[in-house]
């Protein structure tokens, strides 16, 4: 099938239908018989169209007298078009329009005709400027392709300078990165192995664990992988276990656990001893944790099904150790799910704090005296990260914030309450950590 084909009907499915694009992605490929620089051109044309969305559509209502009467069936034509020719150079520019208007074709010739028109015309006019008449809001709502109110909400909570930083972090391309599993390898044994094997990698810019590969096949297919010795997670994700302070084999438990990245590396950090109580709400999530453990060679791991949000008493102050790696909005991970962009409201974020809150409550309940808890997310709002500790500090006395230092990085926001918040980058998701003590009576 044609690859062009498959990218407007990833792109259908994403917009229309509210698919996730790293599933669907993987589900169009797989089924395709495209080769591997086919498969990597939809990989990045599918993406970049939805990372883009807003300035794409933008520049179509600038070409178009009215964007609202497009054909839905031609737009994703479009969009994906106008992505490769304004921000690719793999592709001539008539050689997009011409396989543009063949597919236009079957659908008709005036939808064919109409492509041919809005793209040459774009081609003469792509070095148009943004209005000049609009907010700060507006111009990097369209600049950055973001939602106004996304722009708002970080603008207003980081400042402009830091706003920007994040959006441009947030439009950064993903690198893979993967912890090595002390359980069953060493660190150089892997780098040098998957050097054989003919990745590009490099060490991880923060964790002794992390390798990121630049350049390389899927590493899920890789023999390093289904042996267990590699588990693929993000740097940020990585830096949060070995803040819970696991020396002495204490009883952990991971509220919010599937699909286990977190819950296996407090796991392997223990070395197999202690016990590693992982929680979820649906049972299907608690599965990918099993087999991730299995995987990994880890049996100091328990599965269990719990709504974390609900009290339990037979847990009340059992945990020397409790992670909270709460569901959040996930405005840190966008630039590897570019579809929160515009899947996310609000309203969204609103109703997740009180969830929130009622597991930070109920896992501070779970706690020991001198217990340690650490609280993250993947979030870059401030309502859902800082406010929801101050929240816990004023409903709790016996809370101590302690400090996190993860070393020095432009990308590190040390916080005034002791917590950190990760600007996101071509490394790094957006993230957020805090670190708590729970005092001795």
């Amino acid at each position: 099938m044609n690859s062009r084909k498959i990218i407007k009907d990833i792109l259908d499915s994403i917009f229309y239908k509210g698919a996730y694009s790293n599933i669907e992605l993987n589900k169009r490929l797989n089924e395709s018989d495209l080769n591997d620089k086919d498969k990597g051109l939809v990989t990045e044309v599918v993406y970049g169209t939805v990372k883009y969305k807003k300035t794409i559509d933008y520049i179509i209502t600038t070409l178009v007298a009215d964007f609202n009467k497009i054909d839905k069936r031609i737009l994703n034509i479009l969009r994906s078009a106008i992505y490769q020719i304004k921000y690719l150079d793999r592709v001539p520019d008539f050689a997009v329009v011409n396989e543009a208007v063949n597919l236009g074709k079957k659908i008709s010739i005036n939808s064919s005709k109409f492509i041919n028109g809005v793209l040459r015309n774009f081609i003469r006019n792509k070095d148009a400027e943004i209005k000049s008449n609009i907010s700060d809001i507006e111009y990097l709502s369209i600049e950055y392709s973001f939602e106004p109110w996304m722009v708002k909400l970080f603008y207003e909570q980081y400042g402009k300078e830091n706003c920007i930083k994040i959006l441009n972090g947030l439009n950064s391309t993903p690198s893979v990165t993967v912890r090595v599993n002390a359980v069953k390898s060493d660190f150089d044994e892997v780098f040098d192995e998957l050097e054989v094997q003919g990745y590009t990698v490099e060490e991880g810019s923060m964790c002794p664990e992390a390798i990121n590969i630049i350049k390389g096949k899927s590493i899920e297919n890789n023999p390093l992988f289904s042996e267990g010795k590699i588990t693929v997670q993000d740097e940020s994700a990585m830096l949060v276990a070995p803040l819970l302070e696991l020396e002495g084999a204490p009883k952990v438990l991971d509220l919010c656990s599937a699909p286990g990245g977190k819950t296996t590396h407090i796991a392997e950090i223990l070395e197999n001893k202690g016990l590693v109580v992982g929680c979820d709400i649906y049972e299907h999530k608690l599965q990918l944790v099993n087999e991730n453990k299995l995987r990994l060679g880890i049996n100091n791991i328990e599965t269990k099904l719990l709504d974390a949000a609900k009290y339990n008493s037979e847990y009340r102050e059992w945990a020397d150790r409790i992670l909270v790696d709460a569901p959040c909005s996930g405005l840190g991970i966008i630039r590897k799910k570019p579809e929160i962009k515009w899947t996310k409201s609000q309203k969204d974020l609103n109703d997740l704090i009180n969830i929130q809150r009622d597991i930070l409550k109920n896992a501070w309940l779970y706690l020991k005296p001198d217990g340690i808890m650490v609280y993250s997310t993947c979030t870059l709002n401030k309502k859902e990260n800082e406010e929801n500790i101050k929240w816990l500090r004023e409903n709790f006395k016996d809370v101590q914030l302690e400090k996190i230092y993860l070393g020095d990085s432009d990308n590190l926001m040390y916080n005034e309450d002791g917590s950190v918040t990760i600007l996101p980058n071509e490394f790094l998701d957006g993230f957020y950590i805090a670190k708590l003590r729970k005092l001795s009576r």
